[in-house]
């Protein structure tokens, strides 16, 4: 298919792969045309329809970039297909939060040159916090509906809002961050940064992405503490990984926050 060498095209050129990344493209084939092997599940047009709509929003609000924008496509069409429509809307409670929290105090961060452009995120960085959960559709769906993967895709969207929500509002605050391994003041944005209402914030984000993964279905009520817990337990990761590896270059930001997502799906999956 013309579109999904496209897409595979403009995802894998986000992270510059050229003639030696091939296979890295061609994996990104697979998986997408994994999506597109028809079963009694899914309707693939409804999928279509949902996921062009969900990415038109996500690039005409300025979340994303064209780039981001492409990656988003892909990521809304496997969970779709993956695991079903209501990931959908946990998928919307993510970008709304993480949108609010975005815009919230913009000024402020433009002053502090830690705001995020107005075009929005690009496609490594969607790829970064919604792979993880994108891979737990899909092997929901290769494992014959195993559940633990839908609390593992819960936890990966609830620690993908948690991360971006408390780095987002802790920007904000008037008070200086402090380092979560030496407990030193850091300047905003700092990598490994925390603040009070930066980790407040992530906390409530979690809660909310978990609220409606058991609202709409995706997880019974019994695993939401499991989901919220995961998905904490992953933002703290995130804030570890960042003031350990990230300040001293070993780890990208992306890398880091796809670790996150890791750590919170697999904790939630042992968990469930």
């Amino acid at each position: 298919m013309a579109w999904v060498q496209f897409a595979a095209a403009t995802i894998a050129s986000s992270y510059n792969l050229g003639s030696s990344g091939m296979s890295d493209r061609n994996t990104l084939c697979a998986v997408v045309q994994l999506a597109f092997r028809p079963t009694a599940a899914g309707n693939i047009w409804a999928a279509l329809a949902v996921t062009v709509v969900f990415t038109a929003l996500a690039r005409l609000t300025r979340g994303v970039t064209t780039s981001g924008a492409v990656a988003g496509f892909v990521i809304c069409f496997l969970i779709y297909r993956g695991s079903g429509p209501a990931a959908i809307l946990a998928l919307l409670s993510v970008f709304i939060v993480t949108w609010i929290a975005t815009r919230f105090g913009y000024q402020r961060k433009q002053r502090l040159g830690t705001a995020e452009p107005r075009e929005g995120r690009q496609a490594s960085q969607v790829l970064a916090n919604l792979g993880t959960a994108a891979i737990c559709a899909i092997l929901y769906r290769v494992f014959h509906a195993n559940a633990v993967y839908l609390v593992a895709m819960a936890a990966a969207l609830a620690e993908a809002a948690a991360d971006t929500v408390s780095s987002e509002l802790g920007q904000t605050s008037q008070r200086e961050p402090r380092l979560i391994t030496t407990w030193d003041h850091v300047p905003a944005g700092t990598d490994g940064g925390i603040s009070r209402r930066g980790t407040a914030g992530g906390f409530l984000a979690a809660a909310i992405v978990s609220a409606v993964c058991v609202f709409t279905g995706i997880v019974p009520l019994r695993q939401f503490a499991v989901v919220w817990a995961a998905a904490v337990i992953g933002m703290v990761t995130d804030s570890l990984l960042g003031a350990s590896l990230e300040r001293r270059k070993l780890m990208s930001n992306d890398a880091v926050n796809f670790a996150s997502t890791l750590v919170a799906a697999g904790l939630a999956a042992v968990l469930a």
